[in-house]
């Protein structure tokens, strides 16, 4: 589907609301169609909302855990991961719910509708990223379609940064563009996957989508979809799948728990032990381990 294709498809369902400065997004009827098969609780607007719990166990889960559910295209789900971003840090996972945002170069007839419709909004004379950034729940990603622009496709700089990080209290930034003030946003915590840091500002660019479907490089996400980002890549997991792939990396993250203290004890060679246990009682003896941590993991 190309851009304008896509942008033809988003016009058709979304609609201006008369409140809380949402330009272009789906209506809540729209957003529950579009996200049918989530089983959890929604956010007023209907974006899907991932429990809190599963989002902390969601740490422990690598991109390996997530590609033993989604990986190869199982479930028809071919093209939810990225990668080739600059990692702001590389140590610090990170894990929240998608608010996705689409920009597109400007263009003067699109510039002019989406700016009289700010100003029927009462926006004042134009829409642009703070917009957007306003609109940012504590525990979202914001997810920025920028269509890979650097040079005058910077998001945020250190101040914009700081407010999602601090007031808005987001989980993290994957932007498929840009960011300025590299120097003092890598001093903040919050983590951040980006294409590059480039010093200019956000120009030349028309804000035309908030919590609609977008894409990031290869990847398309869902508003509420969870994200899950760590020193490889990004994974955008639908919230469908988001218990299995959970469950599936506890018992990934057990297994290797397990099998490095058989190692520390210095009496196995890897065949015995990895992937499976040979000896009966070595493997009753995971078994056992894996059902106690399970349900440490589980009660929490």
């Amino acid at each position: 589907m190309t851009r304008l294709t896509a942008l033809t498809f988003a016009a058709a369902l979304l609609a201006p609301a008369l409140s809380q400065a949402q330009l272009f997004t789906l209506s809540k009827d729209e957003m529950i169609k579009l996200t049918a098969q989530n089983p959890f609780d929604r956010f007023p607007d209907g974006r899907p909302k991932v429990p809190d719990k599963l989002i902390e166990r969601a740490r422990g889960a690598s991109a390996e855990d997530v590609f033993s559910v989604l990986g190869a295209g199982r479930g028809g789900f071919r093209n939810q991961y990225e990668d080739g971003f600059t990692v702001l840090h590389p140590g610090r996972k990170m894990v929240g719910r998608a608010f996705t945002v689409q920009f597109m170069p400007s263009r003067p007839d699109l510039d002019a509708y989406v700016n009289g419709k700010a100003q029927a909004a009462g926006l004042g004379n134009r829409i642009y990223n703070q917009t957007a950034i306003d609109m940012v729940q504590p525990g979202d990603v914001l997810v920025v379609d920028l269509f890979g622009k650097t040079t005058d496709g910077t998001l945020i700089g250190d101040n914009l940064f700081y407010y999602l990080m601090k007031v808005a209290k987001a989980a993290g930034i994957v932007c498929d563009g840009a960011i300025r003030d590299l120097e003092s946003i890598s001093e903040m915590p919050m983590p951040a996957f980006f294409r590059k840091a480039h010093p200019s500002y956000l120009t030349n660019v028309t804000l035309t989508g908030i919590n609609v479907p977008v894409r990031i490089g290869s990847a398309i996400v869902m508003p509420g979809d969870l994200v899950i980002g760590d020193a490889e890549g990004v994974y955008f997991v639908p919230p469908q799948l988001v218990q299995q792939t959970v469950d599936s990396a506890d018992v990934s993250r057990i297994h290797d728990e397990w099998l490095r203290k058989k190692f520390d004890e210095g009496k196995y060679k890897s065949s015995d032990i990895y992937g499976s246990p040979r000896d009966p009682a070595l493997k009753k003896e995971y078994d056992d381990y894996l059902k106690k941590r399970l349900e440490e993991i589980r009660k929490q």
